[in-house]
């Protein structure tokens, strides 16, 4: 055991991992699940493992490419829970203002037809905007 916390520790110290993906990061050198939970609830306790602070540093990495819904996506597929997921979004700021900065980048000129305009809708719902943000950006780039 000792041997794993070690592990843990190293791989801990590059960056934060959501316990599932620790744990399956963990699973080949682990001699049982049991061994290896104990490791992972052991970390949990010490504060060297945590879900919620996992979940908000990948928000804010990864916040100004992408919208929140692939945000909560990405971290649904890391094994974080939903109440960590909705506790993190927040700190990507407003989801609009992403969403033009996103779309400005990308594009030099405002859309000249409909083809166009579905064009560049697309890559921003692709990207995990909300329909919502995606819409009042449209309404805004036309007037």
């Amino acid at each position: 055991m000792p041997d794993l916390r070690v592990r843990a520790l190293q791989l801990l110290t590059r960056r934060d991992f959501s316990r599932a993906e620790l744990r399956a990061r963990l699973a080949a050198d682990a001699g049982s699940a049991e061994e290896l939970d104990t490791v992972l609830d052991t970390l949990q306790a010490d504060r060297l493992l945590s879900d919620r602070r996992y979940a908000s540093q990948r928000v804010i990495a990864r916040a100004g490419r992408y919208g929140n819904g692939r945000l909560r996506q990405e971290l649904k597929h890391q094994g974080v829970a939903e109440e960590d997921i909705v506790a993190a979004l927040p700190e990507g700021g407003d989801e609009s203002a992403r969403c033009r900065a996103v779309w400005a980048k990308k594009f030099d000129r405002l859309p000249q037809s409909a083809e166009e305009r579905a064009k560049q809708m697309r890559f921003l719902q692709y990207r995990g905007f909300s329909g919502e943000s995606i819409r009042r950006l449209m309404r805004g780039v036309d007037e």
